[in-house]
């Protein structure tokens, strides 16, 4: 079965370059990146090699390498190894821009990461790299590249891929749906679009799992499918590991992850999410964990693209941003099914799905071509209060305030910012809506946030006061948008 993926236009832009780059793309395990690379090199070039180095063709390959590469003193140094280790593996191999080469899993394998500069500079074939346990690369044998590289990221599929492939009908529908006002002549419109967005949130995105949806209309057969993949990513993770033998880790950080996400953000200890989660895992877990080893384990999460980190701005000010002060899971049916392990009541877990939902697509819009500021999305603090989220358009400068609702509910907080001149905009998302704009003020069912475009005219009556275009330039100067291969290892 195939499902359509908006990366595949992304591909596509990567082809038709005229600057030819190696093309990088990363992703969770199982979100689907070998398939769609696979399906695009077959559809767009006449020759393709693929290399696994996670498997038998890597050792294949990494023996042509080896006999390419291998050179005595006192003898004539090989002019072109890398071509000798591709003609050696594929003796079709013909060094044009009509030819692909695949290296999947390429955290593999150090001594082929490591040439990664050469793909782009010696040779006319187009190269593609990806990779899921990103977090062995930032080890000291890994060196990372600087330049020639166009960066990718899959995600599971989002809610409109998802709708595109249940009922094509009903995606239509959707994208006809104004975003400033309630459409009243089909109300059953949104009654549907609703109870699809209630079975995404219960399995998320993984293709497998929606696969599994699509063939049986069951949502118990697609969660056991997740399940299935939570394991295998869970196994697969511990032979990185020499210091964390026991999966209930693991289990226990998922666990911990939620308990937090169903706190109140003002109601944390510490700042950082590492702090916090070191705490309950150490409480929970029947051995005494050392930081660093949890530590280390958050971040194999996050660069494994199982989890994303959420900043805190205190008090709406800008420039006291702390990244890593909360996070989120990066697929909606996994929240789901840790969340529902917490013993949460249901419209408690409501409101941390929809939170997460939003998470990751700020998430998104904060990748190249990007459309909202920050390192990472954000939450807020306020006189006492909390706000769910702050975005920032970069073109136009429009400061949001976004509220997220499972039910009904009141955002005192940021109503109050907004009327002190702290912000632009106030986005009101619920489950159960229509929708409607007052003023400043506008309200959207949660599964339209996708159609939403941030970058809308500037109501200059409602500038937001303090130190906020002062410290634009400087924000986007220190923005991390290096890919994956570049990216910095914090400590959060």
């Amino acid at each position: 079965m195939y499902l359509k993926r908006k990366v595949y236009d992304q591909l596509l832009d990567w082809k038709n370059d005229t600057v030819h780059s190696t093309l990088e793309v990363n992703g969770a395990r199982q979100v689907g990146k070998t398939y769609i690379i696979n399906k695009f090199a077959d559809e767009n070039f006449r020759h393709k090699i693929y290399i696994n180095l996670f498997d038998l063709s890597g050792k294949q390959f990494m023996e042509c390498y080896k006999k390419a590469t291998d050179w005595t003193p006192g003898t004539k140094r090989p002019e072109q190894p890398l071509h000798d280790a591709f003609k050696l593996f594929d003796p079709d191999f013909e060094d044009t821009n009509d030819t692909v080469i695949i290296i999947d899993e390429i955290q593999e394998s150090s001594e082929i990461f490591n040439r990664i500069r050469e793909f782009t500079r010696y040779f006319q074939a187009h190269f593609i790299v990806t990779g899921s346990y990103l977090g062995r690369v930032l080890e000291p044998e890994f060196k990372f590249s600087s330049g020639d590289i166009t960066s990718i990221r899959i995600y599971t599929l989002s809610f409109k891929e998802f709708l595109e492939a249940l009922d094509d009908q009903l995606f239509q529908k959707y994208l006809s749906l104004p975003l400033d006002h309630a459409d009243d002549t089909v109300p059953e419109l949104y009654d549907e679009l609703k109870n699809v967005y209630d079975i995404y949130r219960q399995i998320g995105g993984y293709p497998k799992v929606v696969e599994t949806y699509l063939n049986t209309k069951d949502v118990e057969a697609a969660q056991k499918e997740l399940v299935r993949i939570i394991r295998i990513f869970l196994n697969e993770s511990m032979r990185y590991f020499d210091d964390i033998t026991d999966i209930s880790v693991f289990t226990n950080i998922f666990l911990s992850i939620c308990r937090i996400l169903l706190r109140e953000k003002k109601g944390l200890d510490e700042d950082s999410i590492s702090e916090e989660l070191q705490k309950l895992v150490t409480k929970n877990y029947s051995s005494n964990l050392s930081k660093a080893t949890c530590y280390r384990a958050i971040n194999w999460l996050y660069h494994s693209g199982i989890i994303g980190f959420c900043g805190k701005i205190t008090e709406l000010d800008i420039l006291n941003f702390k990244p890593g002060s909360r996070c989120f899971f990066m697929d909606l049916g996994v929240a789901y099914y840790y969340l529902s392990r917490t013993g949460a009541t249901v419209s408690t877990m409501d409101g941390s799905l929809n939170e997460n939902y939003v998470y990751i697509n700020l998430s998104k819009r904060q990748e190249f071509p990007e459309e909202i500021i920050f390192e990472t999305p954000a939450f807020a603090t306020y006189k006492g209060g909390e706000i769910d989220f702050v975005a920032q358009t970069l073109k136009t400068h429009i400061r949001y305030l976004i509220e997220v609702k499972a039910g009904k509910g009141t955002a005192s907080t940021a109503l109050k910012a907004l009327e002190q001149g702290k912000a632009n905009k106030l986005l009101y998302l619920k489950g159960d809506t229509k929708g409607g704009t007052v003023g400043n003020v506008q309200t959207l069912p949660i599964y339209l946030l996708e159609q939403y475009h941030f970058n809308q005219r500037k109501n200059t009556s409602s500038r937001p006061s303090g130190r906020l275009f002062s410290s634009i330039f400087l924000y986007i100067y220190f923005t991390n948008s290096a890919s994956f291969f570049e990216r910095r290892y914090i400590q959060y």
